[in-house]
This record gives C-alpha cells, sequence and structure tokens, in this order.
C-alpha cells in the first residue's frame, strides 16, 4: 500500500513531527511504501490569487504533492488544533493544491469527488480536552477536514486520533502518544480498515454497486402480484419467487454497468437515479469484481428457480414468465440483443419492472397466465414507468451518444421526449382510471390520488420542457417520476391487502 503521510505542523521539531515520523516508522515496518510531505519544509503561496485555484500554476512542491496524492492510496494528516481549526499553512496547501478538475469537479451546483477510492486518517493534537472541543465547540476543524474538504473530493476518513492535552504533559506521556502513533501505523499490515470494518466496507460497496434504490418498487410489484388472487400466500413459492427476482435484477444491474461503462465513463451528468453505478469508475470494484458478482447473482436465481418450480403447482407458466423476464432484463444492455442501444431500452424496462415482475409473484400463487387482472394491472404500471425511465436517460443523453447508445432520448432529443414522457404521463391516469373500473380489487384510491399527481407531473415537465429542456441533472423531476411509480404499486397493494 501506498502511504503519504503529510505534517501540517509549520515545524517539523514538534510533537506533531514525531508523531508523523512514528506512523511513518510503523507503516514501513508493516510492509507500506511512505512518503512524507513537511509542509513547513515546502515553498508555496497559500494563497488563491485569481479568481479559480485552477489557473494559479502550482509551484514545484505543490506540483510533487499532487502527484503524491495520485500515488497514494492512504493519506496520513498529522496537525495540531489551533483555535478550533487546523494551521494557517495546512489550510494554504488544501487550498491550492485541492483545486477543480483534480480534487473535485462542480457541474450545476453538484458536486462530484474525483479521489476515490483514497481514504484517511488524521492524528490531532490539542490541549482542550477532547469531549470540548467536540460536543461544545462542535469540533470545527475535525468536522472541516473529514466532511467538507476530504469527503468532497471523494476521500474517506477512517479514523481521527486525538493527543491531548501535549501543553501539560510529561515526558512519558508524550512518549506514549509516539508509541501510540507508530502502532498506528503498524496496523496497516493488512490496509486501512480493521478486518471487521474492512467486510463492512466491501458489503456495503456491493449493495452500492448492484444501486439497492430501485428494488424496492420491484419487490412491492412481486408482491401485489401474488396478493391479486385474494388467497393465503404459498410461503415457500413466494420465498423462492422473490429471491430469483431480485438476484436476476442485481445481475442485471451489474451487466449493465460491465457493458455501458463507456457510457458511464463519459458521463458527467450522473446522479443517484442514472448514469450507472460508480463502483468500477471510481476503482472500488473491478471488472473481474462484476462479473463475479454477476455469476453469482445468476447461481442464486437458477437455484430459486428450481426450488420455484418445485414449489408450484403450473411450472410451466412460471419457467414462461422467469425465462422470458430474464431475456428481457440482461438483454437490456447484454450482447448481442442491446435493447438500450436499439431505442427499445425504455419498453424493455416498463414491461420488466412493471407486467414481467408482477406476473412472475401472480403464477407463482397459482395464477393463470393469461388472467386479465393480472395484466391489466402490470401494464398500468409499465405505462407510469415509461416516463421515468425516459427521464432518467435525458441526463445521459451526451455520453449515450458519443458511446453509440441510441436510447430514445438521444434519439428524439431531451425537448420531445419530454413531451411524450407528458402524453404518457397522462395515459397512465387513464388507464389508472380504466383498472380500478374493470379490477375491483385495486380499489379507487389509485386514480383519487394519481390524476391529480399526474396533472402535476405533466405541469412540472412542461416548465422543464419550457425553459429548454436543457441536458443535465434533473434529480427532482426524477424523483417526482418515481414517485408517480410508487402510486402504481403501494395504492393497489393497499387495496389487496
Amino acid at each position: 500500500m501506498n502511504l503519504l503521510v503529510i505534517l501540517g505542523h509549520p515545524r517539523i521539531d514538534s510533537l506533531c513531527g514525531a508523531l508523523a515520523a512514528a506512523y511513518a516508522t510503523g507503516a514501513k515496518s508493516a510492509g507500506c511504501t511512505v512518503q512524507t510531505l513537511e509542509l513547513g519544509e515546502m515553498t508555496f503561496n497559500p494563497d488563491v490569487e485569481i479568481p479559480s485555484p485552477t489557473d494559479q500554476p502550482l509551484e514545484p512542491d505543490l506540483e510533487r504533492a499532487r502527484d503524491l496524492i495520485i500515488w497514494a492510496d492512504h493519506l496520513v494528516f498529522v496537525f495540531p488544533n489551533w483555535w478550533g481549526m487546523m494551521p494557517a499553512r495546512l489550510k494554504g496547501f488544501l487550498d491550492r493544491v485541492l483545486y477543480p478538475g483534480f480534487a473535485f469537479r462542480e457541474d450545476g451546483g453538484h458536486y462530484y469527488g474525483l479521489l476515490a477510492p483514497r481514504t484517511a486518517e488524521l492524528l490531532i493534537t490539542m490541549d482542550v480536552p477532547p469531549p470540548i472541543y467536540r460536543w461544545v465547540q462542535g469540533a470545527p476543524g475535525q468536522r472541516a477536514m473529514t466532511r467538507a474538504t476530504l469527503g468532497l473530493c471523494g476521500i474517506k476518513t477512517l479514523g481521527v486520533h486525538h493527543f491531548s492535552p501535549p501543553g501539560h504533559s510529561e515526558a512519558p506521556t508524550r512518549a506514549a502518544w509516539v508509541t501510540q502513533a507508530r502502532a498506528l501505523g503498524e496496523r496497516l499490515t493488512e490496509g486501512p480498515r480493521r478486518p471487521v470494518r474492512r467486510r463492512l466496507h466491501l458489503l456495503g460497496q456491493w449493495l452500492l454497486a448492484v444501486r439497492p434504490q430501485f428494488f424496492p418498487m420491484s419487490v412491492l410489484a412481486y408482491t401485489l402480484g401474488a396478493l391479486l388472487l385474494l388467497q393465503p400466500l404459498n410461503a415457500l413459492a413466494f420465498g423462492a419467487g422473490l429471491v430469483a427476482m431480485v438476484a436476476l435484477k442485481a445481475a442485471t444491474v451489474l451487466t449493465n454497468d460491465i457493458f455501458d461503462r463507456e457510457s458511464d465513463a463519459a458521463n458527467r451528468n450522473w446522479g443517484p437515479f442514472n448514469g450507472g453505478g460508480r463502483s468500477l469508475h471510481e476503482g472500488v470494484l473491478s471488472l473481474r469484481d462484476l462479473w463475479h458478482g454477476v455469476w453469482v447473482a445468476l447461481t442464486v436465481c437458477a437455484l430459486a428457480a428450481l426450488v420455484l418450480l418445485f414449489a408450484v403447482p403450473n411450472p410451466g407458466a412460471v419457467a414462461l414468465v422467469l425465462g422470458g423476464l430474464m431475456i428481457l432484463a440482461l438483454g437490456y444492455t447484454l450482447p448481442p440483443i442491446k435493447l438500450s442501444h436499439r431505442g427499445l431500452g425504455e419498453l424493455d424496462v416498463a414491461l420488466t419492472h412493471g407486467p414481467g415482475v408482477l406476473l412472475l409473484g401472480f403464477v407463482a400463487q397459482g395464477g393463470d397466465l393469461l388472467a386479465i387482472d393480472a395484466w391489466a394491472t402490470g401494464l398500468t404500471i409499465g405505462l407510469a414507468v415509461l416516463p421515468a425511465i425516459m427521464l432518467a436517460n435525458i441526463p445521459d443523453i451526451t455520453a449515450d451518444a458519443a458511446a453509440g447508445k441510441t436510447t430514445l432520448a438521444v434519439r428524439l432529443g431531451a425537448a420531445r421526449v419530454t413531451r411524450l414522457a407528458q402524453g404518457l404521463t397522462g395515459l397512465s391516469a387513464l388507464a389508472a382510471l380504466t383498472l380500478a373500473v374493470f379490477v375491483p380489487a385495486v380499489g379507487l384510491l389509485l386514480p383519487l390520488i394519481a390524476v391529480p399527481y399526474a396533472a402535476l407531473q405533466v405541469w412540472m415537465l412542461e416548465r422543464y420542457r419550457r425553459k429548454g429542456a436543457p441536458v443535465g441533472r434533473i434529480d427532482l423531476l426524477l424523483v417526482m417520476a418515481l414517485s408517480y411509480v410508487a402510486l402504481f404499486v403501494l395504492l393497489p397493494l393497499i387495496g389487496v391487502w
């Protein structure tokens, strides 16, 4: 592991200097490759004297510092707490070296860290007792470093170690602190995270990679399908089908990241609802890791499907629905089908997230594959999904077009696809009214809420269109569109519960 120790105290012959040296010594004994920056010995102007720090040339010492930050896997900052903050020298260093385009980028008021997946650790000396610093003063310097500075740049702070109070400490106490700093460095044998935390971090990265924010609606639509029969659930069939569906969805998300990686890498407007996962591009997971995840997910899906086929009275219908769902879901980006590259991706998502998952839950409970109630409910949900997925492709237009991915947003442009989303929103509201009449189990709650919500969504989309439908992040519109989809699942679910 490459370790960069940054001494933020302006004097090397200080307690902070001794702590930094001890940490570096311990890290070397743990097998790390260590470099050190001593800010007090560096020559640079700490002030940003022109409008943008990007345009102010870096002095040679800062160029070296920037290169070392790129080189490092883990950064350790050692500095004193002066007036609740870091020394001016360290603040000036951060002002100059963490400039836009290198450490972060800003786009339309959204900030994106560019230094992930690096990690950091802080060693802070202070005369104020740590509880007072944290609970009375609010830990201003620590919070500024971990959140507003390193966090914004994509660097995760794993630990903050306080050494207090140095001004009233005896030599044995200081010697113990130096020994502690060396021990902290020695712990890096297996990386900056401890075993339990490392496993939890890896689990968290996989959860982020499969994008759990898109799972609840599929789970609820599957549950709605299972309850449409208005009979007691076959618990084994319900559980096996749910596991198979969730595993298939996880495999789909990961294959999307694999085969859309060119478009996602060039996307400057990615967000929580578009642009794919970021694990691959931020170096958290490798391409090999993602493929491993795909095969694990598909294996789980296959095993759950076998259990499901033995647990239901109509395995043929279940196999047909699950097989079709697998082809459509994986075919979204998987060659040679690649429906998302042929202008059919939006329809594919609507079918899989509407009638696809709902029918799976329905036939898993013994329902007739040709039942009108199930198809009507599923297709109505699919109509509500279409505007959301069309809008989700608007921020990706530039990157998708460059990668040869011809979504409807690429083909029609942002303004016309917004107009189409308005029309489909109105059509889905009409479908909700029709569904309430012909599928009594769904109830009247859906049209009572969905129709006025649809009117609001159409109005919001019209405002966006009248502004020229700019290509960029449209998080508010996406939250609204996804909430609209949620109505078409949650309200019927309440009706049949």
